[in-house]
């Protein structure tokens, strides 16, 4: 057999299927393995690189193969896809992965530990915990308007909610255990969630990139861990504007002939990081129009201009520029300077070339030294 260059492997529960190509770039190597054979075969062959999609148990075995000696990149689904010939099969698959794994361009997500996965599932755990309070809630709020009873908005409804319940003598017997039930779900659920995030803010406290992320206006305890369990590379990215695509915070581009097109955010990326960034901005928005808190100059000009949904998913993209800034450079956030680099309107283009009411925000980098 010629020497193997690279090696696509397409993954699933117990079937593993292989495409390895040698220096002139033809197939030497196809082969279907169970399971079980996959770390026996790779054992016996000479280290070289390894392609895998980035989907479930990936970094398991990206983890595995390194240790064989092997170099393993796992590639996002969506880029591979286009390498993938007419019918979709396991071949065919395997195939796209070896061929897509080769482009200079093509963009690989970074292994993560098994320390990192363990933080992983602890915010993981968190938001399924969270999911299903909500839907508790909401199905007591229900459940309680079919008898009449109405109850606000809110997490701290809830309480008072079955407590007027289970005072209601004209509710019938059968309603009132079942509501009983719920209500000690609800408890159990909300000190279920107690304990995970105490696990959560230690984490966090032991984390120092995940203290200096927490500094930002934006950004608490949550958002900081978040960021720190998910970007296991910083340095993978050109630049914060590559960070905020990459969240899925930047606008859509569909230009064409020189015309801009753009148009909402992409929403690409980790659903659960966006929308975490865009929750904080959203507070800080709404104590901004509400007078309060110091806003910078940007900001104030921001919320007087744009509608706050508008303005908190700018602000989460800033922030998130910002963000990636301090992970790459070790600094902290310097609020200060952050005003500081604001620049009037009217200087920075000519107001004949400037459309009414729309100018550039400042620059996002806005960070000192400790």
């Amino acid at each position: 057999m010629n020497q193997i260059i690279r090696i696509g492997i397409d993954t699933s529960k117990s079937v593993f299927v292989l495409h390895g190509v040698d220096a002139a770039e033809q197939p030497v190597l196809r082969r279907k393995l169970r399971r079980g054979q996959v770390l026996g075969l790779f054992g016996k062959l000479e280290p070289t690189k390894i392609g895998i999609e980035a989907c479930g148990a990936a970094h398991h075995w990206a983890r595995e193969l390194t240790a064989l000696g092997h170099e393993v990149v796992l590639l996002p689904p969506q880029y591979v896809k286009a390498y993938v010939k007419r019918n979709k099969n396991d071949a065919a698959d395997a195939e796209a992965i070896c061929e897509a794994m080769s482009r200079p361009t093509m963009r690989f997500v970074p292994v993560k530990t098994t320390d990192q996965q363990a933080a992983l599932m602890l915010a993981g755990r968190r938001d399924g915990l969270i999911r299903r309070r909500t839907q508790l809630s909401n199905t007591i709020r229900g459940y309680a308007a079919e008898f009449g009873l109405i109850a606000a908005k809110g997490l701290d409804k809830i309480a008072p909610l079955l407590g007027r319940i289970a005072a209601d003598n004209d509710l019938p017997e059968l309603a009132k255990e079942l509501f009983a039930d719920y209500g000690r779900e609800y408890t159990a659920l909300g000190k279920h969630i107690m304990k995970i995030e105490a696990k959560l803010m230690a984490w966090h406290k032991n984390s120092e990139l995940s203290r200096r992320l927490a500094e930002l206006p934006t950004i608490g305890p949550i958002g900081a861990s978040m960021l720190t369990m998910k970007v296991t590379d910083p340095h993978a990215f050109g630049s914060g504007r590559d960070f905020s695509a990459w969240i899925g915070l930047t606008p859509k581009d569909h230009s064409t002939a020189g015309k801009m097109r753009l148009g909402v955010i992409t929403r690409a990326g980790d659903e659960a990081l966006r929308s975490t960034l865009v929750a904080g901005a959203t507070a800080v928005i709404q104590q901004v129009r509400r007078g309060r808190g110091n806003p910078t100059p940007w900001l104030a000009d921001l919320v007087r201009r744009k509608a706050p949904k508008l303005a908190a998913v700018a602000l989460a993209n800033k922030m998130a520029r910002i963000a990636w800034k301090l992970m790459v450079s070790g600094e902290r956030y310097d609020r200060q300077r952050a005003a500081g680099r604001f620049v009037p309107p009217t200087s920075r283009v000519a107001p004949s070339s400037r459309r009414q009411g729309r100018f550039a925000p400042p620059a996002a980098v806005a960070v000192g030294q400790p």
